[in-house]
C-alpha cells in the first residue's frame, strides 16, 4: 500500500515538473511569437513604403510613345528599288 502511494507521489512529481517545463516553454514561445509579429509588422510597413515610392516613380515616367500599327508590313528597302 505504501509502495502504491510512493508510485503515485512520484508520478505526481513528474507531472508537476512536466507542467512547469511546458509553462516555461509556452512563455518562451509566446515571447518569440510577439517579437516575430512585431518584426512582421515592421516589414509590412517597409513594404508599403517601398510600394508607394515605386508607384511615385512609375507616375513620373514619361508615357510610352505611340507606335505605328503593328499589323502593317514593314517596308522592304530593297523591294522598293
Amino acid at each position: 500500500m505504501i509502495s502504491e502511494f510512493q508510485d503515485l507521489s512520484d508520478k505526481i512529481e513528474r507531472l508537476a515538473a512536466l507542467v512547469g517545463s511546458l509553462r516555461r516553454e509556452n512563455a518562451l514561445l509566446q515571447q518569440t511569437n510577439k517579437l516575430l509579429s512585431e518584426e512582421n509588422m515592421a516589414y509590412l510597413e517597409r513594404l508599403t513604403e517601398v510600394q508607394h515610392r515605386v508607384e511615385a516613380v512609375i507616375e513620373q515616367l514619361p508615357a510610352p510613345e505611340e507606335e505605328e500599327d503593328e499589323d502593317a508590313e514593314p517596308v522592304d528597302a530593297e523591294a522598293a528599288r
